[in-house]
């Protein structure tokens, strides 16, 4: 069962680029590019601190959020906007930060801790950006996303807070952004 719980996240987290590319290539959304790098980034290096720390089923998970932001970022190169600022930058360091310490330690937990965290600043901003302009973020992807966030949960199997950790993560940040779109449009309607 637990396979098939890993199974669900990695197809919920792949498939839910699919409206975020249909909303880009019909011009609706245009990806933010350092933004899109970063999350490759640090997807990548949660993958690899999971799967140092044990996982197994649940890194279907992150396997597959990291294979989906690729794509989105990928399309970003031709379809969207913005270039790597300073905040895109120091949030890199922090990335690498977190793999030095990584390295001299040979805990993976600092990396992925600190990648949940420079994960989060992006995520703040979004938020506010889909806030204030709730039509510019396309709401199933990030429905899909914190859903593959609850069978990435459901597929490590036990209660360990480390391979627990980032599945919770992806939960809840990405429906902090679904319920910031959903508050956005209220505020818009009552206008």
């Amino acid at each position: 069962m637990l396979q098939i719980f890993g199974y669900i996240a990695a197809t919920l987290s792949i498939i839910m680029v699919i409206p975020y590319i249909r909303d880009i290539l019909l011009h609706k959304t245009k990806p933010e590019r350092a933004s899109w790098f970063i999350w490759t980034v640090l997807g990548s290096i949660a993958f690899f601190s999971q799967l140092a720390k044990g996982a197994t089923h649940s890194l279907w998970l992150t396997a597959g959020q990291t294979l989906g932001v690729l794509t989105v970022f990928l399309l970003s190169i031709k379809y969207g906007e913005g270039n790597l600022s300073k905040r895109d930058w120091k949030s890199l360091a922090l990335a690498l930060v977190g793999l030095i310490l990584w390295a001299l330690t040979h805990d993976a937990i600092y990396a992925l801790v600190i990648t949940i965290f420079v994960d989060c600043i992006g995520v703040f901003l979004t938020v506010l950006k889909s806030y204030q302009d709730p039509g510019s973020e396309t709401v199933s992807t990030w429905a899909m996303s914190g859903t593959s966030g609850i069978f990435g949960a459901l597929a490590v199997g036990s209660f360990n807070p480390v391979l627990l950790l980032y599945p919770t993560y992806i939960f809840l940040a990405n429906y902090a952004v679904v319920i910031t779109i959903i508050l956005g449009k209220i505020k818009l309607n009552k206008k």
